[in-house]
């Protein structure tokens, strides 16, 4: 089969906007509490897209840990290239997508780091052997093997034991959002699309998108 063969007849739902509400926070916790009660691998995986000093993007998966009417956060080395672009230009992208439920959400807006007490809350959380490894991976430079990771993972736990502190280069990010698109496949690709836009006011305004 031709890749351009490769086809799916969306028909699973629908999004109008007399069931969309006045929150876009609202529509979030029910797409996403039913991608987790339906089980779906992954539910909180994400693709975040950041942009470098040169003006070129770059996406990878990162992993959800926290929302609320904030904005939405994930954990990373600060050092990382994510964290190198963050640095530079503030601004992110995240992508949800739930294929079993023909369902995606885009949300775009400015990132601020968390704050500390929430940065060592999440930390301390995590099983040792992430803690550990936040510690000995430099994340995003060129090593010569993976040996190299192994040996700094046995040097830093006979060092810092089994309660390390979290490193300063280690910690969260919040997504501020000022869009966030909700998008239902429909057949004929004339899919539905709902874009919530923060008000300078307060508030957010629906729009609905050309699929």
């Amino acid at each position: 089969m031709s890749i351009a063969d490769i086809r799916q007849n969306y028909q699973q739902g629908a999004l109008l906007e007399a069931d969309a509400p006045a929150s876009p926070f609202e529509l979030f916790g029910a797409w996403f509490g039913r991608a987790v009660s339906d089980q779906l691998p992954d539910p909180n995986a994400m693709a975040l897209a950041t942009v470098d000093e040169r003006g070129r993007p770059a996406a990878r998966t990162v992993l959800l840990k926290g929302y609320d009417e904030r904005g939405f956060v994930f954990y990373t080395n600060y050092r990382s290239r994510k964290g190198r672009d963050l640095a530079h230009l503030p601004y992110a992208s995240l992508l949800f997508f739930w294929p079993v439920h023909e369902r995606q959400i885009r949300i775009e807006g400015r990132v601020e780091p968390t704050s500390d007490q929430e940065s060592d809350t999440y930390f301390h959380s995590r099983p040792l052997a992430s803690r550990i490894g936040a510690w000995a991976s430099d994340q995003s430079t060129e090593i010569p093997d993976r040996e190299v990771l192994r040996a700094r993972e046995a040097q830093l736990l006979a060092e810092l034991g089994e309660h390390p502190p979290r490193p300063a280069h280690w910690g969260g990010y919040r997504v501020v959002p000022d869009a966030i698109e909700f998008w239902q496949g429909r057949p004929s690709r004339l899919h539905d699309r709902l874009v919530y836009r923060a008000l300078p006011e307060g508030g957010w305004r629906i729009a609905r998108l050309a699929p």
